[in-house]
Parts: structure tokens; C-alpha cells; sequence
């Protein structure tokens, strides 16, 4: 497969405070050779691996093959996983993540990751290897040979960045795509911000692309570690330092845009932010700063924004934003309404905003083709939106599921 290689120069944004050291590169135009009309694919999957049970290794042992069945395609020249590297019912360990990454290095082409709640927020679960808080003794009771660190989130999200994100800006698999990460181009007034190593931006076919340390789980925010009956200080800092970092990391992407004059901008992270999950309304709470500021970021930019997120498993195509917008669901046959997500976040009314859920978790293993085109206008379909189309594509892989 040919590789890809865009820009992933970062100046000093006027207007809000982006002072960090840039990335030298080219404009989006010089980047893909005068902005010709050639189109081009990136593959997206996400929730994957996953098992039943901390020996349940099926969907590991085929992942060189579907790896393989993403590089076979020619027109791929990029890939991009939105969290979940195992399910919430495998350990946190630090050879488990050796494993994925190892197995990473199979793509022939660059391979931009953001974690999920399951390698990192939720290790602190029994059912990861964790522990449980005892009201008895006031302490942990430690799953016994469980997961990285006795499942402290924070420990496990340091093993993600050092396996997976150790060189600020390089990405995974293969091929050259340069990416500027926070780690490097953070505003110097927030210096917590240098520790998000793994939020990125990069653009190519006038298109920008960046991703967010957003976990399902209600952001982190809901379920006290262990389940102690009140938060420690180290969640609560997680929570606050993180969110901030994000808004100003999601700020500065679509500034970027605006100054390049962009025609779209994809948002790649994990969590399913219009999600219940059997839960009431208000464990989605927590998500209301980064769904506030992406309609107010996707409004004032008047372009299209693409979403992409895993999370709830189930592919889903969709604009939580208007009720008016096609909506397509895993178990639809074509259109239907999807109006249940407009009360879950009300009050936002934003046309230039599509969002795409991946399938993941079940057999058989499946990714989705998103494509670039020349057509910046093209009419909003369940497959389709402004300069985007994507297509579901199935490996026919099966493992326990």
C-alpha cells in the first residue's frame, strides 16, 4: 500500500494562547500536492479485541488476520482506533498491552490511536483485575493476581502512554503520518497539558483531524474508584485537569481548521457521549462541557464536522444534534428515527454535524472504509456526509463474541 504522509505543522493560534513549540511541516495544500481532487481512505474500528474472561484470547489470536484483511486494501492509507483495546471483563496488565501493540506493527499503514475507558479509567473494576472497597475494613480488598498497578486508573493510563505513545507525535503501525501532539504543542499557561501525549491533530485532504482522551463511563466521572463511597482527590484531579486539556486541545483543532481554511473536521475518541447504557440520563452528565463545545465549535465553524466514537458497540450513523438528520442503527434496515438522543443532551440545534458509532466487540470483526472525496458538498445520507462516505465493511472473523 502506498503511505501517507501529511502535515502536522502546528503554529502559535492567536486568540488563545497556543504558545507551545510547533511541528515543522507544510500547509494542508503543499501536504497533498496542491490539493488535488484524488480521493483517499482511512480504515476506523475500534472495541477490539475483546473476550468474555480474562483467558478468553479468541479475538486476539484473529486480529494478524484481520489486520491483514485492512492492508489488503489498496486504497487505505491510514487507520484510526477509537478506544477499547480489551473488554471490561480481561485484566489491565502490562502484557496484555505489550500484545496489542505488538500485534499493531502488522499495519502497513500509520495507525492513530485514542484510549479507551477499559485499558485505563475502568482497571480500578473487579472485573479488570482491580479491587473493591471493603466498608468494613476501610481499605481495598486487591483482586488477587489482578491487573497493572492493583487497577489504579492513573498508573494504568502512564502504561498506555509509555506503550503506545512513548514519541510524542509518532504514530503507530507503519507508513509516515505526522502528527502534532499535545505533548508538544500545549498552551504554556496550563502545564498539566504536556502529560496528554496522546491527543493529536493532522490534516490532510483539507480536512483536520484530531483526537481526544475521552472515556466512556461517564467520562470518568461517575463511579468512584473501587467503588469507595466517595471520590479521592486523584479522581477528582483526573477528571478536572483532563477535561480542561481536552477543551482547549478540541479549541485549538478547530482554530486550526478555521486559519487553514479547512472544508471538514473529524473528531476521533471513545466514548458514546449520547449513551445511557441502562443507566438514567444523568450518567451522561458529565459529558455536557465536550458536547457544548463541539456544537458550539461545529456552529461557528459552518462546515462539516464528522464525529467518530466506539463505546456503545453497535454501529450507528447519526446527528444527535437535529431530529431531522438520517439516521441508521445496527439493526435497522434502512432509515429510522433516532429521536431518543435529543433529550439526552437538549437545547442544541447544529445542521453541519454527523456522528458515526463503530461496531466492536462482536464477532465477526468489522471495520469501517471512511473516504475522502473531491465533493465538498455532497447531500447528508445515512453513508454520506459533506466531503465524507464510509462503508461497513465485515471480515467474516469469528471468535467468542
Amino acid at each position: 500500500m502506498r503511505k501517507l504522509t501529511v502535515t502536522g505543522a502546528i503554529v502559535a493560534l492567536a486568540g488563545i494562547g497556543l504558545i507551545g513549540a510547533p511541528t515543522a511541516g507544510a500547509s494542508i495544500a503543499e501536504a497533498q500536492g496542491g490539493g488535488g481532487p484524488t480521493a483517499t481512505s482511512m480504515a476506523v474500528f475500534g472495541d477490539s479485541p475483546y473476550g468474555l474472561a480474562p483467558a478468553d484470547d479468541s479475538q486476539v489470536k484473529l486480529t494478524p488476520a484481520f489486520i491483514e484483511q485492512i492492508n489488503a486494501d489498496p486504497d487505505v492509507r491510514s487507520v484510526g482506533f477509537v478506544g477499547d483495546i480489551h473488554s471490561g471483563k480481561s485484566f489491565c496488565t502490562a502484557d496484555y498491552d505489550s500484545t496489542v501493540a505488538g500485534l499493531w506493527k502488522g499495519f502497513r499503514d500509520p495507525l492513530v490511536y485514542t484510549p479507551g475507558d477499559n485499558e485505563w479509567s475502568d482497571c480500578h473494576k473487579t472485573g479488570e483485575g482491580g479491587g473493591k472497597y471493603n466498608a468494613t475494613t476501610g481499605v481495598i480488598d486487591y483482586v488477587a493476581n489482578g491487573s497493572y498497578a492493583g487497577g489504579d486508573p492513573v498508573a494504568n493510563l502512564a502504561l498506555v502512554r509509555s506503550t503506545f505513545f512513548a514519541t510524542p507525535g509518532r504514530t503507530l503501525g507503519s507508513g509516515t503520518l505526522r502528527v502534532t501532539s499535545q505533548a508538544t504543542a500545549y498552551d504554556r499557561r496550563f502545564p498539566t497539558d504536556r502529560n496528554y501525549v496522546e491527543n493529536v491533530r493532522w490534516e490532510n485532504k483539507d480536512v483536520v483531524f484530531v483526537t481526544l482522551n475521552i472515556p466512556g463511563g461517564s467520562n470518568n466521572d461517575d463511579d468512584t474508584w473501587y467503588g469507595a463511597p466517595t471520590k479521592s482527590q486523584a479522581q477528582i484531579d483526573e477528571v478536572a485537569q483532563r477535561t480542561a486539556a481536552d477543551l482547549r486541545w478540541l479549541d485549538a483543532a478547530f482554530a486550526e481548521a478555521r486559519r487553514e481554511r479547512a472544508k471538514a473536521v473529524v473528531v476521533l475518541e471513545q466514548a458514546d457521549m449520547w449513551d445511557v447504557d441502562g443507566k438514567t440520563a444523568d450518567h451522561l452528565t458529565n459529558y455536557e462541557p465536550f458536547v457544548a463545545a463541539i456544537a458550539a465549535g461545529t456552529r461557528a465553524f459552518g462546515k462539516p464536522v464528522l464525529l467518530f466514537n466506539g463505546d456503545s458497540h453497535k454501529y450507528r450513523s447519526d446527528n444527535p444534534f437535529s431530529s431531522s438528520a438520517p439516521c441508521v442503527t445496527e439493526s435497522s434496515t434502512g432509515e429510522v428515527p433516532c429521536t431518543e438522543n435529543l433529550g439526552l443532551h437538549p437545547g442544541y440545534d447544529v445542521k453541519n454535524f454527523h456522528r458515526v458509532v463503530v461496531h466492536g466487540s462482536t464477532s465477526p470483526l468489522e471495520w469501517l472504509k471512511l473516504t475522502i472525496g473531491a465533493d465538498h458538498h455532497q447531500p447528508t445520507t445515512a453513508n454520506a456526509f459533506g466531503p465524507f462516505h464510509w462503508t461497513r465493511k465485515s471480515t467474516g472473523l469469528v471468535g467468542t463474541s
